[in-house]
């Protein structure tokens, strides 16, 4: 059985904006979630700054951590979204894929929290954490679509979660990852990344279920692909390799040529090495045509929020397939010559985007890359 796989719902928690319009509007207005350090005391770093959520709400009658919260209310958000009756389908057919990464409480590990989320919503098939830090959102959506286009269910929320950690934080201000002020997405001045927050999920089911219950398809996902670099547990390989590997293995998953990528979701985190090898891998995947890509990267203003990132990514590329629209790579001032890519700088274009391919990186080498589609 092959079945072709669509979203049907998507939620949202994130450091700008609670809910589809908010997160979209935010991602075209350049409104930033960059503020002080909220969560834990930060007066012993020199650089106290995150992309933190605002305004979240907890559930009432859940006691769970922030991580497991901001992932139900996500959920809760791309069951809405879909229109899906929970009670009318077999929960043994339904299931739940989530990534993650660093999460802010030793007690709440990674079983704990996919356990929140199917338990809140009577998820009863396919249940899983991948904890693959930043690639992990990505990771989850990848998995969740072999358990639809290969019937083991009917339907899947899939994505990624990771609230602020100080644990994280400290990891990163050791390895000098962080930006003192602002994340610069390929950028020549660029200085490190800002961390974030958040979760992002997808509502994923055969597009014969999708049109047998009437739903509103919001894209196809045609395809993935995966790689692991082999070469350092924290830095990408610097040729690309393991980036271009993805993108191509994506494309072939996909069945498509790299003439049909008209939008690229770029992992972009505003670090020195990361946005001069994935330009790297994009060029090696692309050839001459890279350079006329529009590629940008909404970390700018999300912050990297690890393994919420992946799924905030394909989100906002269902977003701009939906609505004819770029969002740009704020904060974008001076051109860099290794990272000579059409970045879309600090203001929206419009475009007709037809497939957008959606990038995801992470520590250990661990790549992955997800093609979208507008459905007609």
């Amino acid at each position: 059985m092959s079945n072709r796989v669509v979203v049907t719902g998507i939620g949202l928690v994130s450091p700008v904006g609670i809910g589809i319009l908010p997160f979209w509007r935010s991602l075209l207005s350049g409104r930033s979630g960059i503020s002080e350090i909220a969560s834990f005391e930060a007066s012993d770093f020199k650089v106290r700054l995150g992309c933190e959520v605002k305004d979240f709400t907890t559930e009432a009658n859940h006691s769970s951590g922030r991580s497991s919260q901001f992932a139900m209310a996500a959920a809760r958000q791309a069951l809405e979204d879909s229109g899906i009756d929970l009670d009318g389908l077999n929960p043994q057919r339904a299931g739940v894929i989530l990534g993650g990464s660093a999460n802010e409480s030793p007690e709440e590990g990674c079983a704990e929290l996919v356990f929140n989320v199917a338990r809140r919503f009577n998820l009863a098939g396919p249940v899983c954490t991948i904890w693959a830090a930043c690639a992990a959102g990505n990771m989850a959506v990848c998995q969740a679509f072999d358990a639809v286009r290969e019937g083991r269910a009917d339907w899947m929320l899939a994505g990624g979660v990771d609230s602020f950690s100080k644990r994280a934080f400290i990891g990163f201000s050791r390895l000098r990852l962080i930006s003192p002020d602002l994340c610069r997405p390929f950028d020549l001045n660029r200085r490190g990344l800002i961390l974030g927050e958040g979760s992002g999920m997808l509502l994923l089911e055969s597009l014969e279920s999708a049109r047998r219950r009437g739903a509103r398809v919001r894209a196809e996902i045609r395809g993935y692909g995966l790689s692991c670099d082999g070469h350092h547990f924290v830095a990408p390989h610097p040729e690309g390799r393991g980036a271009a590997l993805a993108m191509n293995r994506a494309l072939a998953s996909a069945a498509i040529n790299p003439d049909e990528i008209d939008y690229i979701s770029a992992h972009g985190t505003g670090t020195p090495s990361n946005d001069k090898t994935e330009t790297r891998a994009i060029k090696q995947v692309f050839g001459p045509r890279a350079s006329k890509i529009p590629v940008s990267s909404i970390k700018a203003l999300t912050g990297h929020c690890l393994g919420a990132a992946g799924a905030l990514g394909a989100i906002a590329c269902i977003l701009g397939l939906e609505s004819a629209a770029v969002p740009p790579t704020w904060n974008y001032q001076t051109p860099d010559p290794d990272c000579d890519l059409d970045c879309v700088p600090n203001e929206p274009r419009e475009k007709r985007i037809r497939t957008a391919l959606n990038n995801a990186y992470a520590f250990g080498g661990n790549n992955s890359c997800i093609v979208l589609s507008k459905f007609d």
